[in-house]
């Protein structure tokens, strides 16, 4: 199918291309200017349509309307880009790939430079649209080594940046805090050669002051957690944020950010663009020197004259910070007192008080600040920089902040807005003016269209006479007493009468009974809706002063790089001219900014934040709403639809509507104009809705496209029901003439199949009747060699019968009457022998585990055999005992009592079967450092281990060496083996442990005792099965003693003191690891976490 035009339709479609269009399988309107009908409500609801279906990129003609997903989405990957490759713009869906590879190929082939202006409020995605925009033409421009290197330092360049101009605030954890516009410099072939950036007004107030909730840049934070120790140790550093005046604590760790790392990588991206090792540390020494500024503290000192003077606190700071930028202590320590004024060839020095040396402090650590970022982005040009002398094309990419309006609105959001004014002005000049190119160049009547110029607004604020900025800067400049009330009185003054202009105290009197309106602000209309301003702080900021005494300071500083950032500083070239303020400074960048824009093709991306509270799939319609109208888009939409909104080349038009007309179906043969001709005829579209260009057809009302849009669609259902009806045939026909083939081929088969089987019967008959023939034949002589044999048997038989008789009536008397009990015995004796003699052969293993044995010969044997295999299975198990010794005995005596007490009630049990009981787990008579409690324990120690007593207080446990003796139970310090309780065996009254795998046990005391004033114990250690066996074995042996009861639950009480509170056993989700938790729930209740096992 052919590409669709919104406006500005450019390349022409090969015939053999497969094509596709903006309009198919479109979710809402992928075009804004074909919107139908056009209002806010039907903008945002087609914005949230497209958002809830993930489709964040939409278009109002050739501008990119970019919503921020807060989520990763599978639509940056290399095959994405390759998709939008050297593809028309409204070829594919919306997407920024197709807004860059538009002006990339722009760029490349037609030799028109370019910029993409990327505008929107913070959080909204401006910084991950731009490196986007430079992903992809890093991606499809030319490879080599040399490009590839250029390539890499321009990507590289962004983290360094971030790291610098980046911090967290409550809208965006990775808010740029500066406007940065970089020309990328290509060469004739489209690779790229170098790029120089430019940035505009570094937040640098964020330095020494954040709001609640945001973090000062990123830097200091990357720094102090992701610096080697050695490298902290140099700078004079810790990684504690609380030891700094500067970082807020509040929100020092941002989720989803890793600072180490970050840290890491700033590090390699300042190698990859060509920083030397010395300079990343001269720079890591400045960001160190600025922290260390912020925890200078001052206090007054009365002098003589009856004035203060302000004094540091404590100098160690500031030692450990002239030590970083080798400067004199006591230079800097007087630049902080005092201040020297000059007029014309007098100095006049003036002590500071506390309140003033507080303001040089923070004016030296923003300055210091603003100018190391500003040599930052010089180095980074000098090394991106192009080589070649000759002409280069450029694009250009400009993040700025978009329009600001806060609660609380100061001088950084009237010169952000400013700035966003003249975008706006620029915008909608360059957008008309293209649009009356494309008219005249089409022969297309052009109309004036009427929209609101914002011109007027640009000049309340930028005229060199009367405009804010120039009385700002000569309310700064004039002698006398300047504040922020001066200031503002002179805006009434001067700027009563502007419609755009509104104060509480102008002349105009309708705003005196406006409340809504405070004394010390003033209202300007922005062209995105009205903004009060607070004057308070505008003179300050706009002045921007650093006293001479610090500048002086830092230029004798012996640091390579300080001499750079402080140039005014060197007495030999003392300026008493006043350095310009920053509003004009800024005013001077727009405008070089401005002028740079006009001489390129305008590209324009217009981020939009869905929500606040930076999550996925939540759409806000209110604060969409608001960022629609601030950033003009429904202008903009109106813009484009004056006059004729849609336009499209003859070619492809042709190409999709052609089978609208017979006519014109399936073929043309003619020009593509006179077919569209006819086409538009054929269907009685209104002359009024269409009118003919040079190359393209031009549609006035959107109404008209989705006419043809549905007719096609109709017609497309319409063919595909043809070819459907065309297809079927063919397949049924083809069918019907397989199915034939093969029916000829079957019945062939079958009969050779029918014949083969029909001789086969016939074979295996004939087969039969022979074999039953030879079988008859066979019988009978068989039968008469058998009557043969029979008959030679029958008569030695007879023969021997008789020659039996004759010999037994010979010898008759010889023979005695009990012979046959004999000759019985004889045969029985000679079978029992015969099977003894066989069992000694096969006799089975002398272990007592095998139960082998030889199976019995005879039936009247089975009792002797049942007999013998017991009596030889009780002889074998008695020889294995005779093998133990006393100790190996004792071992599995205990093993087996663990068993009676334990199997099948403790899950812990199983565990615990192969390991043996060793008893003496600390050598405690060996090791000397429990030689003087081995002398405190009289009896025998049967067993020693390290238990955790826990404590009733907070669950915790701490480390006790336990020690059963055949008396006692003793406690003691792990680290002193000083005896903390020991407590006679007659005390214990029983013992309580729980059904799970943990390790818990409670020793308790018997009420009355003399050791139960301390209360029962609450213990925990990984041998519970031998302690607890031990235990009772030991209470059982004892004559005088009552056997110990062991109580198996997951509830049980135990007393502490006075109070009994109530241990349970719970099964929980492993944490920290596998280990076993025991946390306090009331006073009352211990709750002990078990990890449940697979």
């Amino acid at each position: 199918l052919p590409p669709l035009e919104s406006n500005h339709w450019g390349d022409t479609y090969g015939q053999n291309e497969v094509k596709t269009s903006l309009l198919d399988n479109m979710i809402g309107v992928g075009d804004m200017v074909l919107l139908e009908p056009l209002s806010e409500d039907s903008f945002i609801e087609n914005l949230r349509k497209r958002f809830d279906h993930s489709e964040i990129y939409t278009y109002i003609g050739s501008v990119v309307i970019s919503l921020n997903p807060y989520r990763s989405l599978p639509i940056f990957t290399p095959d994405k880009v390759e998709e939008y490759r050297n593809r028309n713009f409204y070829e594919l869906s919306p997407h920024i790939y197709a807004l860059a590879d538009e002006a990339y190929r722009s760029l490349r082939d037609q030799d028109k430079d370019q910029c993409i202006l990327i505008t929107g409020e913070s959080g909204a995605g401006k910084t991950e649209a731009s490196k986007l925009v430079m992903s992809y033409v890093a991606a499809v421009c030319g490879k080599g080594q040399e490009v590839n290197k250029v390539k890499e330092q321009l990507l590289q360049s962004n983290p360094v940046l971030e790291a610098f101009g980046n911090a967290k605030t409550v809208r965006n954890d990775n808010s740029s805090r500066f406007g940065k516009y970089m020309d990328i410099e290509f060469d004739f072939k489209g690779d790229p050669l170098g790029g120089v950036i430019s940035n505009y007004l570094l937040e640098k107030s964020r330095v020494v002051k954040q709001p609640r909730g945001e973090r000062n840049f990123h830097i200091f934070y990357q720094l102090l957690s992701g610096a080697s120790d050695d490298t902290l140790k140099k700078l004079k550093l810790h990684r504690d944020f609380s030891k700094y005046n500067y970082l807020s604590l509040d929100s020092a760790v941002v989720n989803g950010l890793d600072d180490a790392a970050n840290f890491r990588t700033v590090r390699n991206a300042m190698q990859i663009v060509g920083f030397m090792e010395d300079e990343v540390q001269s720079v890591l020494e400045l960001v160190a020197a600025v922290l260390k500024l912020g925890n200078i503290e001052f206090k007054p000192e009365s002098r003589c004259n009856g004035t203060d003077e302000s004094r540091i606190k404590d100098k160690n700071d500031l030692k450990e910070m002239c030590e970083l930028l080798g400067i004199e202590q006591s230079v800097l320590e007087r630049a902080f007192s005092y201040r020297t004024v000059e007029a014309k060839m007098e100095k006049v020095s003036t002590t500071l008080n506390v309140a003033q040396a507080y303001y040089a402090r923070d004016a030296l650590a923003k300055n210091l600040y603003s100018r190391l970022f500003t040599w930052l982005v010089t180095r980074i040009n000098e090394s991106i920089k192009a080589q070649a002398k000759t002409r280069h094309k450029v694009m250009g990419v400009l993040d700025i902040y978009g329009f600001e309006i806060f609660e609380d609105n100061s001088f950084e959001q009237f010169i952000i807005n400013y700035c966003n004014e003249k975008l706006q002005q620029i915008f909608i000049e360059l957008t008309l003016r293209e649009e009356q190119e494309e008219y005249i160049r089409e022969g297309i009547e052009w109309t004036n269209i009427e929209y609101f110029n914002n011109a007027i607004i640009c000049d309340l604020i930028e005229n060199n006479k009367n405009g804010i900025l120039a009385m700002l800067d000569e309310e700064c400049l004039r002698p006398g007493t300047v504040t922020d009330e001066t200031f503002l009185d002179k805006l009434n003054t001067v700027c009563a009468e502007h419609q755009h202009f509104e104060s509480r105290l102008s002349k105009n009197s309708k705003f005196l009974t406006d409340h809504s309106l405070p004394h010390s602000c003033f209202r300007i209309q922005h062209y995105a809706g009205k903004v009060l301003y607070r004057t308070e702080g505008f003179v300050d900021k706009n002045n921007d002063l650093l006293y001479r005494d610090l500048s002086q300071a830092m230029y004798k500083a012996n640091h390579c790089l300080i001499k750079q950032l402080f140039p005014e500083g060197n007495p030999a070239k003392v300026n008493l001219k006043r350095p310009p303020t920053a509003g004009f400074q800024f005013k001077a960048s727009v405008g070089t900014l401005m002028r740079n824009l006009q001489t390129k093709n305008p590209n324009y991306i217009r981020c939009i934040k869905p929500n606040d509270k930076k999550a996925p799939h939540i759409f806000t319609e209110s604060l969409v709403c608001h960022q629609v109208r601030y950033l003009g888009l429904m202008e903009n939409v109106r813009v484009r639809r004056a006059g004729y909104a849609f336009r499209q080349t003859y070619e492809p038009c042709l190409e999709r509507y052609k089978m609208l007309c017979k006519r014109t179906w399936p073929h043309w043969r003619g020009p593509a104009r006179e077919g569209v001709e006819v086409l538009m005829t054929d269907l009685q579209v209104s002359a009024e809705e269409f009118a003919y260009g040079r190359s393209k057809i031009f549609i006035r009302n959107p109404r008209t496209l989705f006419f043809l849009e549905e007719r096609r669609r109709q017609c497309l259902q319409d063919l595909a029901t043809l070819i459907q009806k065309i297809y079927r045939g063919w397949k049924c026909r083809s069918q019907f003439l397989l199915l034939k083939q093969s029916q000829i081929i079957v019945a062939a088969w079958y009969r050779r199949y029918a014949q083969q089987k029909k001789y086969q019967k016939i074979k295996s008959a004939t087969t039969v009747v022979q074999s039953y023939t030879r079988g008859w034949q066979a019988r009978k002589l068989l039968r008469e060699l058998k009557y043969q044999k029979r008959c030679e048997e029958a008569v030695t038989t007879i023969a021997a019968y008789w020659h039996g008789t004759q010999v037994r009536r010979e010898y008759r008397k010889y023979f005695r009457a009990n012979a046959g009990k004999k000759i019985y015995d004889f045969t029985i004796q000679r079978i029992m022998q015969k099977y003894f003699l066989g069992l000694k052969n096969t006799m089975p293993s002398m272990s007592p585990i095998d139960n082998k044995w030889p199976a019995r010969p005879y039936l009247f044997l089975d009792g002797v055999h049942t007999e013998l295999r017991r009596i030889f299975h009780l002889w074998r198990c008695k020889k294995y005992r005779s093998q133990f010794t006393e100790e190996r005995k004792a071992v599995y005596e205990e093993k087996l009592e663990a068993s009676e007490i334990f199997k099948d009630k403790k899950a812990l049990y199983p565990s615990s079967v192969s390991q043996p009981f060793k008893g003496d787990y600390l050598e405690i008579s060996k090791n000397p450092k429990y030689l003087k409690l081995n002398s405190a324990v009289d009896e025998k120690v049967l067993l020693a281990d390290v238990v955790n007593k826990i404590n009733r207080a907070n669950g915790k446990g701490t480390a006790r060496i336990f020690l059963l003796t055949k008396k006692s139970v003793v406690l003691a310090d792990q680290k002193t083996g000083q005896v903390k309780a020991s407590v006679p065996l007659p005390d214990l009254s029983s013992v309580s442990v729980s059904t799970q795998s943990d390790g818990f046990f409670a020793l308790k005391l018997k009420e009355g005792s003399a050791s139960a004033v301390k209360g029962d114990f609450l213990l925990s250690s990984e041998h519970l099965i031998e302690i607890i066996t031990k235990l009772h074995r030991t209470g059982a042996t004892a004559p005088d003693r009552e056997q110990l009861n062991i109580d198996i639950s997951d509830e049980f009480l135990v007393q502490f003191k006075q109070d009994k509170v109530c241990v349970k056993f719970i099964q929980g989700a492993p944490k920290n690891g596998n280990s076993v938790s025991c946390k306090r729930k009331n006073n009352r209740l211990l709750e002990v976490s078990v990890p449940t096992t697979a």
